[in-house]
C-alpha cells in the first residue's frame, strides 16, 4: 500500500473516514491476493510472495477506532489466512519445479516393460 493511498482524508470528516478508507484499500488488496491464487497464475502468486515491506499505517490517521476495531480483527485474520495459503502455494510449486527439473535432466534410463500375460 502506497502511502498516498492510505492516507487520504475527507475534509471535516475525522480520523474514522480514514482508517474506513484505509481498511477497505487492505481488504481489496487480500482480495487481489485470493483472486491472483484463484486464477493459478504462478509468476504472479511468486511475486505476492516476494514483497518485502511490512504495512505501516500513516502516522496522520491516529488510533483506530473503537466501532473499526472488529473490521480490522476481522481483516487481520482474512490477511494471515490468504499469507498462509500464499506460501503453501508457493511452496508447492517450487516442489513441482524441482521435481520437474529432475525428472527432465536425470539420467537417461532403458524403456521398462510390464509383461501383463503373468
Amino acid at each position: 500500500m502506497t502511502a498516498d493511498r492510505s492516507a487520504r482524508r475527507t475534509p471535516g470528516a475525522g480520523s474514522r473516514v480514514d482508517w474506513q478508507t484505509v481498511l477497505t484499500d487492505l481488504e481489496g488488496e487480500v482480495l487481489a491476493a485470493e483472486e491472483t491464487m484463484a486464477q493459478g497464475r504462478a509468476e504472479e502468486i511468486a511475486a505476492w510472495g516476494r514483497r518485502t515491506s511490512d504495512w505501516v499505517p500513516p502516522s496522520a490517521l491516529g488510533p483506530l477506532p473503537d466501532d473499526l476495531r472488529e473490521r480490522a480483527a476481522r481483516l487481520l485474520q482474512h490477511q494471515l489466512a490468504v499469507a498462509e495459503a500464499l506460501a503453501e502455494r508457493i511452496l508447492r510449486s517450487q516442489k513441482q519445479r524441482d521435481l520437474a527439473a529432475r525428472m527432465s535432466y536425470g539420467p537417461e534410463r532403458p524403456a521398462s516393460y510390464i509383461d501383463r500375460a503373468l
